[in-house]
Order: structure tokens, then sequence, then C-alpha cells
């Protein structure tokens, strides 16, 4: 299609008419962003004006920037709680929104054990479709051609429940999956998928899988792009692939849908689609029975162009097993969300993973900046928080936000580096979240919580006079799924009754148990996350440990031992001295009910 040169954007040439639209609207808001963000806050003022929570802070209608600041503090999770806590039971009145909060949406982030549960508004969903409508026109600048075929993306929808009151609590793609902004989407050629919706909108994992990767193998000439939310996500496909490839190859074979995929609407939409084809099966037999699996997405999706994965932050550790998958196809690192807000996009998305960087959305919220030192010293209690406009180049800074639905100068937890402008939109890198020290998929556990498990464990030693001396850990996502490694030294004061690996065994159960609910999900219903291991090591290996760190600068008098390891020579150094390796011989308890 002819595009005006009028509507042409400096980004670069637009691939249609709709396009050019969407890149100019990234120009307009992007060259305005101190005014766009101040009419933003103004918005959220005057919509929310009457709730209970600014009332406290005496606003008196005020909407402008410095009084906002002067009246309202900065908060986190636990502040609100006690608020989110009366909408959950019912309370109706506007507490945090003028607008009726709809659902809440379940955070990757815990308190006290629990998914954090945030408000959202239905006029919420239209901001987030808002910025999903952006995605391919930028994507479209980078890689052309994608109307000419499909993309195999695995999409899948997560348990939901309701509070006390009646609202749904469930994870921010879940309810987007489920909304009719994602069910009756109107075509588009640019993002067409594989996986009917009946499929992604399978409660069931495994049916769910399964499916989505059928469809993918039945249209595997047509597949263009590869992806899922998180790297991890996609590399669950691929270990599924290996375990499934023999049934799924008899289905393509036979034209008969597998016995085991017993949802009704999913039956229904694959007899449409599966048609007797013993030449692909047998070529997904031949690729799938070599015992070399480099490359093997471009080998069963030749004309794949890049894989579309979140591979920032905690998802940087499976940057080489997705290069190994893929044969080093391009990471394409296109949004910036979570279920408190979407926040940006990456308008370049084919650059290196290491290199991806943000440009925060001004219309999607009022955000402000807390300075966040990376060496950890804090020169001023009470610390001025920055608006969007006027962060500095190379600072970093933890995200504060103020949202339509009811969040006021919160703290996300994200601490983003600025590495450029876009116009006048700074541009951030995703440096981490505060305070997690593990994760695998959207779990995230923090040091608080895995001192509370080793704790928990330590308890099962207790009657063979045995306490752990010291302790460390580390995502090994070399795995699929990937699991926690917890490093012990123990101290065994008597070794005719020393614990034996059967209880060593049960310590990881009991660390599990006492792990937040995300991550007991991640083990027991979405399969993302495998069995804990404890790792015995020689005694003495950690004097060792904080040997090489003192020869390599560190102070003896502030060390400290790392919680946390992921330096290959420490690594090394650990995995040489190990005695004896444990896993937990069972699932921990959960269920999608939130404790009361």
């Amino acid at each position: 299609m002819a595009v005006d040169n009028a509507l042409s954007s400096p980004l670069g040439p637009p691939a249609c008419e709709k396009d050019a639209k969407a890149l100019q609207f990234i120009e307009e808001i992007t060259r305005n962003t101190d005014s766009v963000q101040e009419d933003v806050l103004a918005k959220i003022l005057i919509q929310n004006a009457e709730v209970e929570y600014l009332k406290r802070f005496n606003l008196d209608g005020a909407t402008d920037r410095e009084t906002f600041k002067s009246k309202l503090p900065m908060i986190r999770y636990e502040d609100l709680q006690p608020e989110i806590q009366r909408i959950a039971n019912g309370d109706r009145s506007s507490i945090l929104s003028t607008h009726p909060i709809s659902e809440f949406l379940t955070s990757s982030g815990t308190s006290a054990g629990e998914r954090k549960l945030m408000p959202t508004i239905k006029q919420e969903l239209d901001r987030r479709q808002l910025l999903y409508s952006l995605l391919m026109p930028v994507m479209n600048l980078y890689v052309p051609g994608l109307d000419k075929g499909k993309g195999l993306y695995f999409l899948f929808v997560k348990s939901e429940t309701r509070t006390p009151g009646g609202l749904l609590a469930r994870p921010v793609l879940t309810s987007y999956y489920k909304s009719d902004h994602f069910k009756t989407r109107p075509y588009d050629p640019y993002n067409v998928y594989t996986s009917p919706n009946e499929a992604i909108l399978c409660a069931d994992s495994f049916q769910s899988m399964y499916t989505q990767m059928l469809c993918g193998l039945l249209e595997r000439e047509q597949v263009l792009r590869v992806g899922a939310v998180f790297a991890s996500g996609l590399l669950r496909a691929i270990r599924f692939l290996q375990l499934h490839w023999r049934e799924l190859a008899d289905d393509i074979k036979s034209g008969m849908l597998n016995k085991e995929i017993t949802d009704p609407s999913v039956k229904v939409c694959m007899v449409k689609i599966l048609k007797p084809n013993p030449k692909l099966a047998e070529f997904v037999r031949m690729e799938c029975s070599k015992e070399n699996w480099e490359g093997i997405i471009t080998r069963i999706w030749p004309n794949t162009k890049y894989l579309d994965v979140i591979v920032t932050g905690a998802m940087a550790q499976y940057i080489p097993t997705l290069d190994y998958y893929s044969g080093g196809l391009p990471l394409a690192c296109t949004m910036y969300a979570s279920s408190e807000c979407y926040f940006g996009l990456n308008l370049n998305p084919m650059c290196k993973p290491s290199e991806v960087c943000y440009t925060i959305m001004p219309n999607m919220a009022y955000f402000e900046f807390l300075p966040h030192d990376p060496a950890g010293f804090t020169h001023d209690s009470t610390p001025k928080l920055v608006d969007l406009a006027d962060v500095e180049l190379g600072k970093e800074y933890e995200l504060v936000i103020t949202t339509y639905a009811g969040l006021y100068r919160y703290q996300v937890g994200d601490i983003l580096r600025v590495t450029g402008f876009h116009n006048s939109a700074p541009q951030f890198h995703f440096v981490r979240r505060k305070n997690v020290l593990l994760s695998i998929d959207s779990d995230k556990t923090d040091e608080a919580e895995l001192q509370k498990a080793v704790e928990n464990a330590s308890q099962l030693l207790r009657e063979f006079n045995t306490s752990v001396v010291e302790y460390t850990s580390y995502a090994d996502t070399k795995t699929i799924p990937g699991h926690y490694v917890i490093y012990w030294e123990l101290l065994v004061k008597d070794s005719a009754n020393s614990p034996s690996d059967e209880v060593l065994n049960q310590c990881c159960l009991a660390m599990e148990e006492c792990l937040n609910s995300v991550y007991r999900q991640g083990r027991v219903a979405d399969y993302s996350i495998g069995p804990l291991e404890i790792r015995v090591v020689k005694n003495g290996t950690f004097e060792e440990l904080m040997d090489y760190a003192i020869s390599r600068g560190a102070s003896i008098n502030q060390y400290k031992v790392p919680r946390c390891v992921n330096f290959t020579p420490i690594m090394e150094l650990l995995d040489s001295r190990v005695v004896s390796k444990h896993f937990s011989p069972a699932l921990p308890y959960w269920t999608p009910e939130r404790r009361r």
C-alpha cells in the first residue's frame, strides 16, 4: 500500500497507512513528554478528586505537580494493603478510584508469600491495547514482509480466583487474553497467530501447549516469528517438543487428535484444522529424533526471522540456550509492562539483548524517578523524586508511578538506567528488580524469603544435632525447566548420627513449602520451575569463598557471604567442593485460593 509522504515518520518509512498513524502518534507524545505528563497527572487528580485516599492529604482540588509532590507520600504495596483488602472484601466506595475497580491483577511480586493484588479499572484495557497497537508498526520498520506469514506464539492463561467480595484476581495477561480486546480483535495481516484462541484460552496447561505446538507444526512454513512472553516460556515449549514429538507426529499422520486433549472447544476447533499429512509427520519424526537439537527452531520453522521474547533482567540468563536452539536468530524485546502499569516500548527491537532500552510512553501514567545509587549508598534520607523529562543520562532510578486506577506515588521496585532519549522521552535499560535474589520464570525470591526457607528446612536437622553453617544459592537455567540450587555447608556434631539422604531431600521440600505462592504455582500448576536442589559442600568451603573474594579486593571487615552467586569462578569453586546432591521428592502445596 502506498503511504502518503505527509504521514512518513522520523523513525523510518511505515509499512502501511495504519502504521504511519501509529508512528506519528509516537513522535507526537515523545516530543511533548513534559506537557503530556503534566496533563496526565491533572487528569488523574481531577478524575479521582473525591476518592477517600486522596482526600486524606488535603489536595483541595489542586492538580499541579508541586502540590501533589508536597502532600502525597511515596508508598510501597504494604502501605496500601489495608485499602486493597477493603476493596477485596467487597467495599465498593470510592477508596482509590472514582471508577469502579473491575478486577485485581495479580503481580509476580509477592507480599507475605502471596501475590500482590493490583487494582485496575475497565478503562485501563484501552490504554494497554493502545500500547499493543504500537508494537507491530515499530517492528515492521526493521523486519519487512511480516504480513506474508504468521507468528507462532506460546501464550497461556493462568488460574484465577475471586476475592471475598467477588472480584476476579488474575494475572494481567490472563485478563487481557480473556478480554474482548483480544478475543474479538480485528483481523490484522501483520499480527496473525498460528494458535487459535481456543488453544490459548484453554486452562489446562498441557492441553494448551500441546495444541499450540501442533498448530505451529501444521503451519511450519508460514511461521515468520516464534515467541512467548518470557525466554523461559519459549524454552519450556522446546522441551515440550522434545518430550512429545512422537505423539504430535502421530496426530499429524493420522489427522486424529490425541485422546489426552479433552477440552471441548479445543477439540471442535482442531477438527477444522487437523488433516492427515504423512509427509509432514515423517519430517517431524526425522528432525526431532536426531540427537543434536542445535538450531531446531530454524530446522522446523525455516522462515523464522526472529524470536519475540523478553530477555532483559533475570531472563538474560537464557540467552545462550536460545541462541543454541535458534541458531543465533535475533532476539526481539518489544515492550516493558507490569501488573501495575504498561510503561513503554523498544523503538529498536532488533538490537542486541544487552542494548535493549525502552522508551517510556508519557501518556500511560504519571512517572517519577527515585535516584538510585548502584553502590548502595544513600546520601539523603528524603530524596527528591525526578520527573520523566528531567532524568539524567547514565543515572539509575527506581520507578515510581501514579495511575488512573488508583496507585499514587507507588514504588514499582524496578531499577532502570537512562541510556538515551527519543525526542524528549527518556529511554531506559532495565537493570533489575529491587531486592530479588532468585528468579527462574515469573517467580521472584528475595533474601529474607530465602533466609526463612533455609531456617524452616534446617529444623529437620535438629534431631541429628546438625546445623547449616552457611549457605548461598543460584538459579540453574541449564536444565529445562530451570530450578533453584542452594549450597549448604553443614556442621555435623555427631558423625554417627548424621542426616540421611532422605532427610536432606525432605529439607528441599521444606524450603519449597516456605517459598511464595508464585514459586509454588510455577512448580505445581505451570511446570515452569523444576524441583529445588540442595548441594552440600565440604567444611571450610565458605572460608575459601571469603579468601577468594579478599584476593580480588574485598575488605575483610566488610565481607558478607553473597546469598546468590552467578560469577563463574565462584560457581566452579563451590561445585568442586560438593559432597552430595539432593532434590525435592514431591510438589509443594499450592492452591489458586489466596490465604485469608
